[in-house]
């Protein structure tokens, strides 16, 4: 697609305050693919102001009629999915079959599910003698993350819509591309001017700007830890609703009993998808002593068959390379045994970081605590169950993860002793009405289905 050389606020295209533009690269080639608009507190306070006007219509439209132009929405995201995978493919660098079925294909399902949400939510109840009413908060700043870039703007969006909010969208500067295509498809589907309003810029700056804005009712932030604790002490001066979904170091904890093949394949699977990028992925793979050879050789097997350039793709941008590059380095540093790949560069050209498995991880090391964000497995060994949750639990994170056993409710049994938001038993499959958020510094809410748009409505009580 084209990129803008403006700002969409109030219903049109208009010029950024300032002359300022942002680069967007392609992080496959290292070749700028467009520019967009490096907004400023100026533009940000223009766009409140304009999702401002908005609200009091908006939120006064029948909860019908906004299901419908919610609908009309996902219905355009059906219509240009092959110029959604595309776009996100160009800025980001996902393989294009991995962007055409999660990147595109995803937000679709979401943006279906609270279509249907908003026609059937109950915005009011009966409490005794009293009236309960569900109403939207009112502004959303949402400011969302390059690694997931229509998703996490559709997981946003569209609840704080169904609610009856109006949104200003400050998206990440590495993927601004998508978040002008979202822009382009709100105006196709006829929501009224003002509901949806799309700034783009720097996270210091225009990110910045929308955190502390008094027009703003509601910050809804994906991103890192660091960045979210600055942004809630922000919310937290101002007595603002916030909502947080931060970084994970997910534990994949495969029990004795499990199929071992299995658990340690689709293990690595989660992790390779999006090249690593993805904050609730199973880092920490964790095996009982007994299996810890097989699984490291199994391991190390699976993931040759991710070919850099094929079914993997660059990471964003030379920072985040030289990040995940850093913590292999310190792996190795700490005594941590590579089995596969390692922190050389295995392309010329391109972001690429080789798909690495770790062994001999211990729970202390640097790579068994941190959020790596890329490509790169840790096998860590246990000798019981005790020792297996104090593993998975012994981080500051708890976004999400996984247990594999013989049975479900062998694997559920550990699963309710863990101190995370989500967890998937023996391989369940992604479900968009389910609620996605974290435990401990994962975050503060949670997004998709019912418990996603609540963040986005406050109670009033009529007592009668």
């Amino acid at each position: 697609m084209k990129a803008h050389d403006a700002m969409y606020i109030g219903g049109r295209w208009r010029p950024a305050a300032g002359q300022d533009t942002i680069a967007v690269v392609n992080p496959a080639d290292e070749q700028v693919i467009g520019h967009v608009p490096a907004g400023t507190a100026e533009d940000v306070d223009t766009a409140v102001r304009a999702a401002r006007d908005a609200f009091t219509g908006w939120a006064a439209t029948p909860p019908a009629e906004r299901a419908a132009k919610i609908g009309a929405l996902r219905d355009v995201l059906v219509a240009r999915k092959d110029e959604i995978a595309e776009t996100v493919t160009a800025e980001l660098g996902a393989p294009l079959g991995f962007s055409q079925m999660v990147h595109a294909g995803v937000p679709i399902l979401v943006a279906g599910s609270y279509a249907e949400l908003a026609a059937t939510y109950s915005f009011e109840e009966k409490v005794g003698n009293s009236t309960v009413l569900l109403e939207p908060v009112g502004v959303v700043g949402a400011i969302t993350p390059w690694n997931y870039p229509l998703h996490q703007i559709v997981a946003k969006v569209a609840p704080a819509l169904a609610a009856g909010c109006t949104v200003v969208l400050k998206p990440a500067e590495d993927t601004p591309l998508t978040a002008q295509l979202f822009a382009e498809a709100v105006d196709e589907a006829g929501i009224p001017a003002g509901v949806f309003n799309l700034v783009t810029g720097l996270g210091p700056v225009a990110g910045q700007a929308l955190a502390e804005h008094e027009g703003v009712d509601l910050v809804s932030f994906t991103g890192s830890t660091a960045v979210g604790k600055q942004i809630g002490a922000t919310a937290g001066a101002a007595v603002k609703r916030v909502a947080l979904e931060l970084g994970g170091k997910s534990a994949n904890v495969i029990l004795p009993s499990a199929d071992l093949a299995k658990a340690v394949g689709v293990g690595i699977a989660n992790v390779m998808g999006n090249s690593g990028q993805t904050c609730s992925a199973w880092t920490r793979m964790l095996v009982h002593e007994d299996q810890y050879d097989e699984a490291v050789a199994t391991a190390a097997a699976a993931v040759a068959k991710y070919t850099v350039g094929d079914r993997v793709g660059p990471l964003v941008n030379a920072k985040q390379q030289a990040r995940v590059r850093g913590y292999i380095e310190k792996g190795v540093e700490e005594g941590a045994r590579v089995v596969a790949g390692g922190p050389e560069a295995p392309l010329d050209k391109g972001y690429y970081v080789a798909p690495t498995v770790f062994a001999d991880v211990t729970p202390e090391m640097t790579i068994a605590q941190e959020e790596i964000f890329g490509p790169v497995v840790s096998i860590l060994k246990y000798t019981d169950e005790a020792e297996a949750l104090r593993i998975a639990n012994g981080t500051v994170y708890g976004l999400a993860g996984a247990v594999w056993a013989a049975d479900d409710a062998e694997a559920v049994a550990f699963a309710r002793r863990m101190d995370t938001g989500q967890v998937d038993i023996n391989g369940g499959r992604f479900n968009p009405l389910a609620p996605f958020g974290g435990y401990k510094q994962s975050g503060v809410g949670r997004e998709l289905g019912s418990h996603g748009l609540s963040e986005y409505l406050q109670t009033k009580s009529l007592q009668f």
